[in-house]
């Protein structure tokens, strides 16, 4: 990614990604959700929750089979959707949404963790 001024922009970040850590392999790239930690350089840390745009038209099938109060009306959204859950999709998404600010600011306020 570049600045507007054309240089390469560098943003230091490090990535925990659930579907690494838990059962690798066995995920659906294009159609699950999984818990994604970033860290900061500047020690501020997030845990984000990520679905694949696939993966909400699952839960929408699934959310109006359900019998419970509310189903089918509604669906409370994760952090972020993304094309697909991979290393190399969400570490460039991140990184542009870094790009545009502070994650705390271009995502919900609710997935800032305490500083270290």
């Amino acid at each position: 990614m570049e600045s507007e001024g054309g240089e390469a922009l560098s943003i230091d970040f490090k990535l925990w990604l659930e579907f690494e850590e838990v059962d690798p392999g066995n995920w659906d790239i294009y159609n699950d959700a999984a818990n994604v930690g970033i860290e900061l350089a500047d020690g501020r840390c997030y845990g984000i929750n990520v679905w694949t745009f696939r993966f909400l038209e699952t839960m929408i099938g699934i959310d109006e089979k359900q019998v419970a109060i509310g189903a089918g009306l509604f669906i409370v959204p994760p952090d972020l959707f993304v094309k697909e859950l991979t290393r190399e999709c969400i570490e460039q998404t991140i990184r542009h949404l870094l790009f545009k600010g502070d994650l705390e600011d271009v995502l919900n306020p609710s997935v800032l963790a305490p500083r270290k």
